[in-house]
């Protein structure tokens, strides 16, 4: 069980993706930390489009956890789908087969206790805030729909302050720290010769 986390923007996906494209196939599942926002439909778009997203209670993490359980147990789960632009669950799921390795992706990866103790192997990405707040904008502004304000609003809204409290502190409980994320390929050949070696002991 690998856990990725890092700040938003920077290049946790690319870090889990790399390593993940590394492996041979059936050998990595991968699990977003971003598919377990809580479905809210006892509010309006108005507001769920106010909800702090980047507050631990805003994810059910409770649910990954019990699936973590389950995939270790060698079986299967139901992965909630969630969309980003109505902020809901979807009314269908995506079943992910258990596998040697499991790569788990967020912010907040860290953050629950519970979460934790699940985790072999904890990998912090630790990317520069003004790096992290350009991709971050691009990729709301690309994939989910959002104009420049809206974006620029949460970011100092919630994103930065949650960033403080909770993701940076997180880093602590690290077992490694990749600078640079996605850029930096010699951890992640180190980090991919290290999982290919686990499948294999699989």
């Amino acid at each position: 069980m690998i856990g990725i986390a890092g700040g938003s923007g920077s290049g946790k996906s690319t870090v889990a993706d790399a390593l993940a494209s590394s492996l041979p196939d059936g050998a990595v599942a991968t699990l977003r930390h971003d598919s377990y926002y809580r479905d809210r439909p006892d509010l309006s778009i108005e507001e769920r489009n106010g909800v702090n997203y980047d507050h631990p209670e805003a994810l059910e993490t409770a649910l990954l956890v019990e699936h973590l359980q389950h995939l270790k147990a060698g079986n299967p789960i139901e992965v909630p789908v969630y969309d980003f632009k109505t902020h809901r669950r979807g009314e269908t799921t995506e079943r992910l087969e258990p596998a040697p390795v499991i790569i788990v992706e967020g912010i907040l990866v860290f953050v629950d206790e519970q979460l934790r103790r699940e985790l072999d192997v904890k990998i912090f990405v630790d990317t520069e805030s003004d790096i992290r707040a350009i991709r971050r904008i691009r990729r709301d502004m690309r994939k989910r729909g959002r104009d420049f304000e809206a974006v620029r609003k949460q970011y100092y809204a919630t994103v930065r302050p949650m960033h403080l409290q909770f993701v940076e502190p997180s880093k602590r409980t690290a077992d490694l720290i990749i600078p640079e994320g996605g850029e930096n390929r010699v951890a992640i050949e180190v980090l991919v010769a290290r999982l290919r070696a686990a499948a294999v002991e699989s």
